[in-house]
């Protein structure tokens, strides 16, 4: 058989009438692997070449890639003559940063699995690998590549998003984060940001990724109250096969895939006490184990932790470790509320219609002053992310190149307890002409303003907010989930 070998198609009977699914180039030193995967992957519609070693499977590769008919997959092996599978890994990543690679070996290993997903292979499999696991692994990996073919376009979007000046804001308590983003920027120290649901953790997270000097490297978020407990383990730790009923392969976690860059972890206020346990451990020492592996994986990754509740009132409470909110309480960053920083709601909004009339392609170009005004006075329990979503409405709704007052929903238009109607109507709520519609529909806008209300003069706490309308934190999330409030909040 030759190095570099091609089989026609046959199975599926693609062959030359068909496009092949893509290029895959399989790196082995065994003529009998490489042959039986090429006859594999051709009956399954994919082109594919073989290299008995990394240094052949690298002028293949660039040979490919100026002949425009680059290869979307590499397959390798690890034991073989010369360069390692591993090193022909950590060489596409420098090299072909566009190819994703997959790990396939007969000696697996924890340690060698890691030291394979480190170095940036997609997946790692073990000899002998079943079909199914390597079609579906194939299918993955093809949805990465089609993601990795897309990364220049979006790494610029993320920079422009993510940039501190892109930050929106003028009032002295952003420019006070803002500042503090630039100081603690270059440093590997911890941050804690705290503040409402919507004021811009997020953004601000990846703004201090992007000035870092880790910019470069991964940028991995995850949000803690959206995962349950179970799950959130593994997404955070990664699992080992067997380790529990469906885990069929090694999965790295979250922390091992943002190695030597930043992880995000939001909403921390929801991780249970076990949980706190785990990540006290790896803020300390960075390190853990995978659930159902004794094999310690120390990692080099910038955290950046965020709350909407406050740390000290849970610590308080006997919820929220004391010992972890010391570790992750180095550098605190208090995002204000929008209510709190109103001279930044008509540069916010500004900023927001341009954003959306160019993603959405309308000729939207003013605010109306009157629309202007009602966007003012409103309180945003939701925050920037609640008037964003505002103004994104109004964009795609507007029959006009001016977003007139009714184009805002009626939650804006209200003053106290009544709703503003717009200029071009006339009479009150209760001149309104009377439309059908059952009781528990009609109480809904009511009852939505008094969770509002309740939950702004809590500051958003839950707790208080419960206590105070004589109900349990179970019924105020359901509550606040049926109105709608959950979204915003979220």
């Amino acid at each position: 058989m030759n190095a570099l070998s091609r089989h026609p198609d046959a199975r599926d009977g693609r062959g030359s009438d068909h496009e092949p699914i893509a290029r895959v180039l399989v790196v082995d030193d065994d003529p009998v692997v490489a042959k039986s995967l090429c006859a594999y992957l051709t009956e399954e519609g994919y082109d594919v070449a073989t290299a008995p070693h990394a240094k052949q499977a690298l002028q293949t590769l660039a040979r490919a890639k100026s002949d425009n008919t680059a290869f979307q997959l590499v397959i390798t092996d690890v034991m073989m003559p010369g360069t390692s599978g591993l090193e022909l890994v950590r060489a596409l990543r420098e090299q072909h940063p566009s190819v994703v690679p997959i790990v396939l070996t007969g000696h697996g290993t924890v340690e060698s699995a890691v030291s394979a997903i480190r170095g940036g292979a997609f997946d790692y499999l073990v000899k002998p690998v079943v079909d199914e696991e390597l079609r579906m692994t194939l299918e993955r990996a093809l949805h990465q590549q089609m993601l990795l073919a897309e990364n220049t376009i979006l790494r610029k979007q993320l920079d422009e998003k993510s940039s501190p000046s892109n930050i929106v804001g003028r009032d002295p308590q952003m420019m006070k984060v803002m500042d503090t983003v630039n100081t603690v920027a270059a440093s590997k120290v911890t941050v804690l940001m705290t503040g409402e649901s919507g004021t811009g953790k997020s953004l601000v997270a990846r703004a201090i990724h992007r000035a870092s000097t880790r910019a470069d490297k991964p940028y991995i978020e995850i949000y803690c109250g959206s995962i349950s407990e179970t799950l959130l383990e593994s997404e955070l730790f990664g699992h080992v096969k067997g380790a529990y009923t469906g885990a069929h392969t090694d999965t790295p976690g979250r922390f091992l895939a943002a190695h030597d860059g930043t992880i995000f972890i939001d909403e921390i206020n929801s991780a249970s006490p076990a949980m706190q346990l785990k990540l006290l451990r790896v803020l300390q020492d960075r390190c853990f184990e995978p659930i159902g592996s004794n094999e310690t994986i120390t990692v080099d990754v910038r955290v950046i932790l965020a709350t909407n509740e406050s740390l000290e009132e849970l610590v308080a409470g006997g919820t929220f470790r004391e010992d972890l909110y010391y570790r992750i309480n180095v550098i605190k960053i208090e995002l204000p509320s929008l209510r709190k920083r109103p001279g930044d709601i008509p540069l916010l909004a500004a900023h927001f219609l341009e954003k959306h009339a160019r993603e959405h392609e309308r000729n939207i170009v003013a605010i109306a002053p009157d629309a202007m005004q009602a966007l003012e006075n409103y309180n945003y329990p939701g925050n920037v992310r609640e008037l964003e979503n505002l103004i994104e409405r109004a964009v795609v709704l507007s029959p006009s190149p001016t977003i007139e007052l009714d184009m805002l929903p009626p939650c804006v238009l209200q003053i106290g307890d009544a709703l503003c109607v717009p200029h071009h109507g006339s009479g009150s709520e209760t001149d309104a002409p009377w439309t059908p519609m059952p009781l528990d529909k009609a109480l809904e806008e009511p009852e939505r303003r008094i969770l509002l209300k309740a939950l702004d003069a809590n500051d958003w706490n839950r707790k208080k907010t419960a206590d105070d309308l004589g109900i349990n934190r179970t019924t105020l999330y359901k509550k606040m989930r049926s109105l709608g409030i959950e979204r915003l909040a979220s």
